[in-house]
């Protein structure tokens, strides 16, 4: 098994070297990390940098033996990012199930998929559901779609709207009234995890984490009492 601890150095296995693959490696490697990157196409590592330091193995990442000239015994993360599906979902049990990596990622297209390997223990990035959700915020009033939601849709962090008569009163007071867990704020830029005591001020983004069948309520709780003070 292999664990991974903050501030250590540690040898972390992609598999995809599109965009986000080549880009999550340069960052690793800037954080001083070891990165080996599988790809099908030895054409693709050319996204990567000229500088990268790091080993560029052809072929797919759920080829044991790819897989493992990839340095996959002595990895402590692995993530599929290729654009494809099963070909994600299979090298992470490969890496997780033939190689013991606790700490595997599989990103995947198709959110009802995502939500089924994540009840079986694999961690995903449903990349249709986040896009959608990102432009649905663009689109849509501020507040009216979650910042975040996990693959089963069923929490999601978002923000509500407290108005002015929030201001002065503790983030506890809140969570009460609303019935829900106050995440963090955003607070002149920068994000502030609050304690029971934390007194909301003037410009402060609530955040909360909640069901997502629950949001209507707790937005109709909050404005219930901006709108009762007002």
């Amino acid at each position: 098994m292999h664990a991974y601890r903050e501030g250590t150095t540690v040898h972390i296995v992609i598999m995809g070297c599109g965009r986000v693959g080549s880009t999550l490696a340069h960052i690793l490697e800037d954080k001083g990390h070891s990165v080996a990157v599988i790809d099908q196409n030895p054409e693709a590592f050319r996204k990567l940098r000229a500088g990268f330091k790091g080993r560029r193995v052809t072929g797919f990442g759920f080829d044991r033996d790819v897989i493992a000239e990839a340095g996959i015994e002595k990895a402590s993360a692995f993530v599929a990012v290729s654009s494809g599906d099963n070909s994600n979902i299979i090298s992470a049990r490969v890496a997780r199930e033939t190689f013991g990596v606790d700490n595997v990622v599989a990103r995947i297209y198709d959110p009802r998929r995502a939500e089924v390997y994540q009840r079986l223990g694999i961690p995903t990035v449903a990349t249709v559901r986040w896009t959608a959700d990102q432009i649905l915020r663009r689109l849509l009033p501020e507040g009216a779609e979650p910042l975040w939601r996990d693959p089963t849709g069923v929490v999601v962090l978002a923000e509500v709207e407290t108005g002015a008569t929030w201001v002065g009163e503790r983030v506890a007071d809140l969570e009460e009234e609303a019935r829900t867990r106050v995440a963090f704020l955003t607070r002149m830029g920068d994000a502030l995890v609050p304690r029971g005591d934390t007194v909301i001020q003037d410009g402060d983004i609530v955040h909360v984490m909640a069901r997502a069948d629950e949001l209507e309520r707790i937005n109709a709780a909050v404005a219930a009492r901006t709108e009762g003070d007002a």
